[in-house]
């Protein structure tokens, strides 16, 4: 199987199904969704899980959250709307493009009721009919848009990286982070198809292993030359000269550069730094939060601490009881960060700057 045929969301036969990333690499489960419920829990647990994939999944879960909606008020259809939206916002608070997504779909929505205002000559239950359509055609328009700019993010990419370089991955920012490609592995996929042989070194990226459950399942599924290494040896394959660059993905990104990332990235910007190794960051310009003015105003999710010692162990291998912190990002200060990859363009510093003309449609 072609790793593209594993995508993370998927509308079939008028269903939605998420692929259940939390029993990967061992099993590749989709399972239906059919409310509001399914979707808060399935992006709260990681089911589904990644910025853009978050967007994408948010989006069709508004829809299926209230198709069946069997009134005839466009208001009180757009009620039940923001219900369901200010409740799946809350899933989780860090990846911007959650928000970003349920915002452009009610837009969307209150688009279509002023235009329904000029239908005389449908019936309210067509009308509603419509408008509940218009939020199918903007979910399935959203996964479209993020499929394409994942693979204009990977051409861009590409052309700062050279056959056979040793690359440094952290969390996984691949297909199953997003409608398809990936962001910050679209390069190391394009590449791949045209003879690159990039060597990869996977960080595991604990607590939750998405280094060495996701990105590691992707890249080995389709060849690439993958190495698995504990985080704490990042600071070693690049002082070995095996790693001449790091690519990551970025949950939210704010006006001057600063970048949330899965907890980790931090730490492997300030290595690389230390050791003269470009640092990309690969964002869709749907994660930059420009009401954001820098990372320390970035709201970071703290989880359970139950993942750091009970969740991938038969037994607990920590003392029961134990006080734990396990924020679910770090934010990367934008003086760590080489280069920032768009689907519009590669953007350098100053940020601040650059950021803002990119965003006007200056550059």
């Amino acid at each position: 199987m072609n790793v593209f045929d594993i995508v993370p969301v998927k509308y079939e036969n008028d269903k939605l199904y998420f692929l259940d990333q939390t029993k990967l690499p061992g099993e590749e489960i989709y399972y239906e969704i059919k409310n509001e419920e399914d979707v808060w829990v399935g992006i709260n647990k990681l089911k589904v899980r990644g910025a853009p994939a978050i967007g994408v999944a948010a989006a069709y879960g508004l829809y299926i959250s209230i198709k069946d909606y069997d009134g005839e008020s466009l208001s009180e259809l757009g009620e039940n709307l923001r219900k369901v939206k200010k409740y799946l916002v809350t899933s989780r608070p860090t990846a911007v493009n959650l928000e970003w997504s349920l915002n452009r779909m009610e837009e969307r929505f209150f688009e279509y009721c002023g235009e329904s205002g000029l239908c005389f000559n449908k019936s309210r239950k067509e009308l509603v009919e419509e408008g509940i359509n218009a939020l199918f055609v903007e979910a399935e328009k959203i996964r479209l848009e993020d499929e394409e700019n994942c693979k204009k993010m990977g051409e861009y990419g590409l052309s700062l990286l050279s056959k056979g370089m040793g690359i440094l991955t952290h969390c996984n920012a691949g297909t199953i982070a997003t409608a398809k490609y990936g962001t910050s592995l679209s390069p190391i996929y394009l590449g791949h198809e045209q003879g690159y042989n990039f060597k990869i070194y996977v960080d595991e990226t604990r607590p939750l292993l998405q280094g060495a459950r996701l990105t590691a399942w992707e890249l080995n599924k389709v060849g690439i030359d993958v190495t698995l290494i504990c985080d704490n040896m990042a600071s070693l394959v690049m002082k070995n000269g095996w790693v001449k660059a790091v690519l990551v993905g970025c949950d939210r990104m704010a006006s001057n550069g600063d970048g949330a990332n899965k907890i980790g990235t931090s730490g492997v910007a300030i290595l690389a730094k230390e050791y003269n190794v470009p640092f990309y960051m690969f964002v869709p310009t749907s994660t930059i939060d420009m009401s954001t003015k820098c990372g320390d105003d970035i709201l970071i999710e703290e989880r359970d601490g139950d993942e750091i010692y009970k969740m991938w162990y038969e037994k607990p291998m920590a003392p029961l009881g134990i006080k734990t912190y396990n924020p679910a990002f770090d934010v990367t200060n934008h003086e760590y960060i080489t280069a920032i990859i768009t689907e519009r363009g590669i953007i350098k510093p100053p940020f601040d700057v650059n950021i803002k003309k990119l965003m006007d449609g200056e550059i």
